[in-house]
């Protein structure tokens, strides 16, 4: 049987199905990557996150620089209410009965922060902090990089998948018509009849689960770009088999723990860890600070006609030094708790790191042995087909068993499936590999693209 293609199988299978219609144009890689870029939650998410923890950096420092304030006082005495007006040479009368009085005070302070290191620190740390969120941002998009990559060829799997299924579908029918004519004849028993009927069955009830396997890898896709998609494009045939580069693991894994977002973003907030523990034991210590001030003040009375004064205004300038003796042991249990912090997240790093270094030489080795297993499948693929042949021919001729045919179609049905698992496995898999050394790129996936058609 003439093997259809998988757009063709595709198209049929949603119309048969009821599904989505077919677009005009075929998706690939890149339309499915930008849309995600647009729309996935989990980008949006990372990227707010990001700007949530950046805002730190100039709330630290905005204690750093000059602090101005301005106030305006002014109070108003009734009658029957006992008010003191103070003129600008020190005196004061005091009204009361009829009539109303007034006392206004403007002032201006300005503070500036001279010695204070906990400020310093905590400037310091939420620069750190930053950091390691701009390092966690990063990873999400290289994830997003593999996530796209993924669900999209998960799709095309499934497709192969049902293309398979429904093809021995075809294959098992024949055999269960070619059986039934041939025990109608009286050339066949009727065990070949059930045997070749009961196998037709359990493929009709595979596809139908091939079928809904595709249907769920299509919503992942959406759910991932927030749109149906409409036809992919497919993986062609011809794969570059390329070792990676270097070839060589432990190169691979010394990049990984140099310009891994994971490790990066855990580092960097052991850094930050640093920086809070100096500020916590810089509460200890004197601060000083400048701080400049201007008042000036008025009063005036409608019991006493002329009796308003308005004082010049008054400037001070100095230096405020504050010692700390004793805060109730509060200082000493938050220099504990940041080294507790501190002690935890360097746990948590060394974690990464491991899992990093383990997961560079995984999926060094899975592309290094993906290459013998992409080339094995495609060799067994051609070695079944013709054992397939030759099992036909031999049952028509009853030198074989029906047995011995079914079980022919099914091992090329399994073979053929493991063949696009792998060839899809293999692809993602270099780009998993330059995922966990945070070294994928758009590049990468524009790579990827071009081998779809």
């Amino acid at each position: 049987m003439q093997k259809r293609t998988l757009t063709t199988c595709l198209g049929l299978l949603l119309a048969l199905a009821g599904g989505l219609p077919v677009a005009a144009r075929a998706e690939d890689l890149l339309d499915i990557y930008r849309e995600a870029v647009a729309n996935d939650p989990v980008l949006a998410t990372a990227s707010a996150q990001r700007q949530v923890v950046a805002e730190g950096v100039p709330q630290a420092r905005a204690a750093l620089l000059p602090q101005l304030s301005a106030g305006l006082s002014l109070q108003q005495f009734h009658p029957g209410n006992a008010g003191v007006v103070n003129d600008n040479n020190g005196n004061s009368e005091v009204v009361s009965g009829g009539g109303h009085s007034r006392q206004r005070d403007l002032s201006l302070n300005l503070n500036q922060t001279v010695i204070d290191l906990s400020k310093f620190a905590r400037e310091r740390q939420a620069k750190s902090t930053a950091e390691s969120q701009d390092a966690t941002y990063e990873g999400e998009l290289q994830d997003l990089y593999v996530r796209a990559t993924s669900a999209y060829f998960r799709v095309l799997v499934a497709q192969d998948q049902v293309e398979v299924f429904r093809s021995y579908e075809d294959a098992y029918k024949q055999q269960y018509d070619q059986a039934t004519t041939m025990f109608q004849q009286g050339l066949a028993p009727e065990a070949d009849l059930t045997q070749s009927q009961a196998y037709y069955l359990y493929i009709k009830s595979s596809r139908v689960d091939a079928e809904n396997s595709l249907r769920d890898a299509r919503r992942a896709l959406q759910q991932l770009t927030g749109k149906e998609p409409g036809t992919l494009k497919t993986l062609r045939d011809d794969l570059p088999m390329e070792k990676p580069t270097p070839d060589n693991a432990d190169a691979w894994v010394q990049q990984a723990m140099q310009q891994s977002p994971a490790v990066l973003a855990a580092s960097h907030l052991v850094s930050a860890d640093e920086h809070s523990i100096n500020a916590a034991r810089a509460g200890h210590l004197p601060t000083v600070n400048l701080a400049v001030g201007y008042d000036k003040a008025g009063a005036w009375s409608n019991r006493l006609p002329g009796s308003a004064s308005y004082g010049t205004g008054n400037t001070t300038v100095g230096l405020v030094l504050s010692v700390p003796l004793f805060s109730g042991g509060l200082t000493q249990s938050q220099v504990r708790q940041a080294i507790s912090q501190r002690d935890a997240d360097q746990g948590q790093l060394e974690t990464v790191r491991r899992q990093t270094a383990r997961d560079a030489y995984n999926y060094f080795n899975l592309v290094e042995t993906g290459i013998g297993q992409v080339n094995d499948a495609r060799n067994a693929v051609d070695a079944a087909n013709k054992a397939l042949a030759s099992m036909r021919a031999g049952y028509d001729i009853g030198t074989q068993s029906l047995t011995n045919v079914v079980v022919a179609i099914r091992t090329l049905a399994e073979i053929r499936s493991q063949y696009s698992a792998l060839r899809h496995q293999f692809i993602l898999d270099k780009l998993l590999l330059k995922r966990t050394v945070g070294a994928a790129t758009l590049k990468d996936v524009e790579d990827i693209n071009r081998l779809l058609q």
